[in-house]
């Protein structure tokens, strides 16, 4: 395949596909720039590929035309993107003597589960499920004797793929200038760290998690060896997007018990202190049903009282704020008496006030009261160092292509 660029500023955008279709979206994006009035530059190799006719050799629906093989393939990339950037879990992968077949759920409030069937450009949405439960059930019931947990390994196109986005990412770093000296200041308020090493080196100490997609340059997923303990981690999630969840289950193929979330600007001691916390085996569980009454908040909120925070309740809300101001607790009894829509009764917060805050976390009504009461001790009496990021330069825009396959698109086309 041809390697060029669309040349529009300075900036660089890399185009990797599995269905090694760079060119023909390289050319479908270079028309909507120049839609927008942008002036868009296409280099002749670049222009030569877009230009090129080709059809898939041994294409396994041979009655396709060339514009409904391409539909096709764009459906499969999607899927292979959703899974990529963490927005489709996939819990279980099997092969069925002919492809690879997966069952996975679409992360969000009304995220669907789906089968999956193929893969690379062939991956199709088999059928659907109401919830994850259905769905690894139906999955298992077929698949019992090939079932594995987690995706499958990567394909010759997808290692390819991560492959060729590799020496753009190192390219393009810059070396960042010196930073002055940190200052200690309260765990709430400390710069988030490197959230990346605390994972691996959480990992590396405790061999009952195992990861899901080491390969995935965007998320992590690791599952307890019991299966009803789950930590997805977004890498590079912004500030102040949601950068860690943790989930737990009653059993493998359960609906969910609690879940707790934590922002990408969250302090490394609040998320020490979260692995250290799930670390404990026993530490974690809880008893689905157990109502969130008075004692219970209590016991989570302990550390905060002991340590001055202000107590104050408005309606529903319950809040606990730092003496300073730039830190608080709240709890909202009204969602606490709905635990079964998994509903963030909780929330943790620090910067500016609650409506800016730098970094939040939140938790589900059965969230147990011995993981926020450590969340509460490390807020509460814990430091952390803290220093000034130097601002970024806004720079324009290059939208380059480039191969996802090379060889493995010479064997799979002809031309």
């Amino acid at each position: 395949m041809i390697t060029g660029k669309l040349h529009v500023a300075d900036n660089v955008l890399v185009l990797v596909r599995i269905d090694h279709e760079e060119p023909y979206w390289a050319e479908e994006a270079a028309k909507h720039l120049a839609a927008e009035g942008i002036t868009v530059e296409i280099t002749p190799r670049l222009r030569e590929a877009m230009d090129e006719e080709w059809t898939w050799a041994n294409y396994p629906m041979p009655w396709c035309t060339r514009s409904e093989i391409r539909e096709i393939a764009n459906e499969a990339q999607k899927i292979h993107d959703d899974i990529r950037h963490g927005h489709l879990l996939i819990h279980a992968h099997a092969h069925d003597g002919h492809t690879t077949v997966a069952v996975g759920t679409y992360l969000g409030r009304h995220g669907k589960s789906v089968y999956l069937h193929g893969e690379d450009h062939l991956r199709q949405v088999a059928d659907t499920f109401d919830s994850p439960a259905q769905a690894l059930l139906a999955f298992e019931k077929v698949h019992a004797a090939d079932l594995r947990p987690g995706p499958a390994p990567l394909t010759d196109s997808e290692r390819a793929a991560a492959e060729a986005r590799t020496p753009f990412a190192l390219t393009t770093a810059k070396p960042e200038p010196a930073r002055p000296k940190p200052e200690t200041v309260p765990a709430y308020l400390a710069n988030a760290g490197d959230h990346d090493a605390l994972l691996d080196t959480f990992l590396d100490a405790h061999g009952e998690w195992e990861k899901w997609r080491t390969w995935s340059d965007e998320t992590t997923h690791a599952i307890h060896e019991s299966q009803t303990l789950r930590i997805e981690r977004v890498h590079e999630a912004p500030a102040h997007e949601t950068a860690w969840t943790v989930a737990a289950y009653a059993t493998p193929v359960s609906d969910r018990m609690w879940v707790l979330t934590a922002t990408g600007a969250a302090p490394a001691s609040v998320i020490q202190e979260l692995l250290d916390h799930l670390a404990d085996g026993d530490g974690w569980d809880t008893a689905i049903g157990a109502p969130v009454d008075e004692k219970t908040v209590t016991a989570a909120t302990q550390p905060l009282s002991d340590a001055g925070w202000k107590h104050t309740m408005d309606g529903r809300w319950i809040r606990w704020t730092s003496p300073t101001g730039d830190a608080g607790v709240q709890f909202d009894a009204f969602t606490a008496q709905h635990p079964s829509q998994n509903l963030a009764t909780w929330t943790v917060w620090a910067g500016p006030d609650p409506g800016r805050p730098t970094w939040t976390l939140t938790a589900s009504p059965h969230t147990p009261s011995s993981l926020l009461a450590d969340l509460c001790e490390t807020l509460a009496h814990e430091t952390g160092t803290r220093q000034v990021q130097p601002a970024g330069r806004e720079r324009g825009t290059i939208l380059v292509t480039t191969p996802a396959v090379a060889a493995n698109a010479a064997a799979s086309r002809s031309r």
